[in-house]
């Protein structure tokens, strides 16, 4: 899956989740402008997973990690997914969707 992809896809869906940008990345915001998920400059994207379970369990898929948008400081309820895990993306956003 494309970031593009994921963007059409989830927005299909969720009709109150629109693109955007934080920081010059491309994201995925709630109406409120809360951010849930971004496009990094890796090619992975960056999910916000405030349920300790559902982040846990996204830790543990190969490549995962939390995520640190690079000043040596992880974001707790942050998770990089690499483009590798791609097929993982609508999953893991439509899980940070349901908290």
């Amino acid at each position: 899956m494309t970031w593009d992809a994921l963007v059409e896809a989830v927005t299909a869906r969720h009709p109150d989740i629109a693109p955007g940008k934080m920081f010059g990345m491309p994201c995925l915001k709630r109406a409120n402008g809360k951010v849930v998920a971004g496009h990094w400059k890796d090619g992975g994207i960056t999910v916000k997973l405030v349920d300790l379970a559902v982040r846990e369990t996204a830790l543990a898929l190969p490549g995962v990690d939390l995520f640190d948008p690079g000043m040596g400081r992880q974001m707790k309820e942050w998770v990089l997914v690499p483009a590798a895990l791609a097929g993982e993306w609508e999953r893991l956003v439509d899980q940070a969707l349901a908290s």
